[in-house]
């Protein structure tokens, strides 16, 4: 839903007014919530929560941004945004500013991609495709375990064969 207030952002804010019996409500985006004074739940707590979670973002290319501010289409959020409030304004900002987000997010959860069990449902459903790629992710393991056991004929087999699997995978997507 875009902000009623200017039409252009996604609203991010929802505010619901009862005065003397009477409801209104309001979607707005970030900059028209703020212009219009609803800050966030935490405002009062100071700085607090932003520090935290804004030192978890690197900030050190922010003046680069300045000539040209790369905004997400969706939110109209800004990465200086992000790096100041600790927050990110809606799920398009992961695409946006994947390159700038993807340390970060690894530091705070030790990986980007889940890594668990699949159920025997699911996976029966898997497509061949899937199942070549959680092959070839096993066998990039296997190269480097043999790798760090010093067998380098093996390690060697395992790369030609991983090589010719992304070959074929990649022909097959062509």
């Amino acid at each position: 839903m875009l902000c009623q207030n200017c039409g252009k952002y996604e609203a991010t804010t929802h505010v619901k007014r009862i005065i003397n019996g009477e409801a209104t409500e309001n979607h707005l985006c970030s900059d028209c919530a703020k212009a219009l004074g609803y800050g966030d739940a935490f405002s009062g707590f100071g700085n607090i929560f932003s520090d935290f979670f804004g030192s978890f973002f690197n900030g050190p290319d922010l003046g680069a941004l300045s000539a040209h501010t790369l905004r997400c289409e969706k939110c109209g959020s800004t990465f200086s945004d992000i790096v100041e409030n600790g927050k990110v304004g809606c799920s398009d900002c992961y695409k946006t500013f994947y390159d700038k987000l993807l340390p970060s997010l690894r530091r705070l959860h030790g990986k980007t991609k889940h890594e668990g069990k699949i159920p025997n449902i699911i996976q029966a459903e898997l497509s061949t495709e899937d199942k070549e790629i959680n092959e070839i992710e096993k066998m990039e393991q296997e190269l480097k375990n043999a790798i760090d056991a010093q067998e380098f004929e093996k390690a060697a087999q395992l790369r030609d064969k991983i090589k010719e699997m992304k070959d074929k995978e990649a022909e097959n997507n062509e």
